[in-house]
């Protein structure tokens, strides 16, 4: 897998930071193989494909917010990885929250790492840069599950 043929789902309901997600990725000639979920439940069923979603591309990489309406990201995370059929995609959570307790709880529910985001805008570009760089340029992902 290359870093052209990387899939990310960004779930995120912040529409200033999807944007500026978007950009950076732009820049870095992804943006066609990012999907967005404005929210725990969408998220939940573009990882399943239900509904509108029934032709969703398997992620290969996650960014997930904690904070986010109708299914909270911390049970989107403990969602994911007790599926055996989701549990081995990264899921890096990218959020606001500097509270040691969503820390913990985060890596307790096996998210791959866990940032805290810039509130500057350079530093939040510079922060998915870095993610897009390392998570997609330097990290070898698992390859797709053969059914």
């Amino acid at each position: 897998m290359t870093a052209n043929d990387t899939k990310i789902l960004l779930i995120e309901d912040n529409p200033g930071d999807v944007r500026l997600t978007i950009e950076v990725l732009k820049e870095a000639k992804i943006l066609n193989k990012l999907s967005v979920a404005k929210d725990g439940v969408e998220a939940m069923d573009f990882l399943h494909k239900n509904g509108v979603f029934k032709d969703a591309p398997p992620p290969d990489l996650i960014l997930l917010d904690l904070n986010l309406p109708r299914k909270d990201g911390r049970e989107v995370l403990a969602e994911i990885k007790s599926d055996p059929d989701l549990k081995r995609i990264p899921v890096v959570v990218l959020t606001t929250s500097r509270d040691e307790q969503d820390i913990w709880k985060s890596y307790n529910l096996h998210a791959n790492c866990y940032i805290t985001k810039p509130v500057d805008l350079t530093q939040f570009i510079a922060m998915i840069e870095a993610v897009e760089n390392f998570w997609v340029s330097i990290v070898k992902l698992p390859p797709k599950r053969h059914k």
